[in-house]
């Protein structure tokens, strides 16, 4: 099993990005049966959880993006999307994934720089 996040890049405050988190390997019950985790890393700061998206479809973000981030999946291309509106400078961090079945796989992460 492989993660690949992609989508991230230089923006200005108020943009938006979509992040993608590709998930090879991975079979579908499994895909769908366990919940996806989004995290990220500043420089200096340890890794934080920005947002979940629950086997049954529901969702928790934490309060710094709560109603500016929004995650989805599609099941089918075995992909979690991570849809960022009103970018802020203090969103600046690297962006990782990890399916709760897969504790131990991490991908390389995509770099999100938010310009101020």
């Amino acid at each position: 099993v492989q993660l690949v996040e992609s989508g991230g890049g230089l923006v200005q405050a108020g943009g938006s990005l979509t992040l993608s988190c590709k998930i090879s390997g991975i079979i579908l019950s499994v895909f769908t049966g366990d919940a996806t985790d989004w995290y990220r890393q500043a420089p200096g700061k340890q890794r934080e959880l920005v947002a979940t998206l629950e086997s049954g479809g529901g969702t928790t973000y934490d309060d710094s993006v709560k109603g500016r981030f929004a995650v989805s999946k599609d099941n089918t291309r075995r992909t979690v999307y991570l849809q960022m509106n009103a970018l802020k400078p203090e969103d600046t961090a690297r962006y990782y994934c990890n399916h709760r079945f897969y504790r131990d796989r991490w991908g390389q992460g995509t770099q999100v720089t938010v310009s101020s």
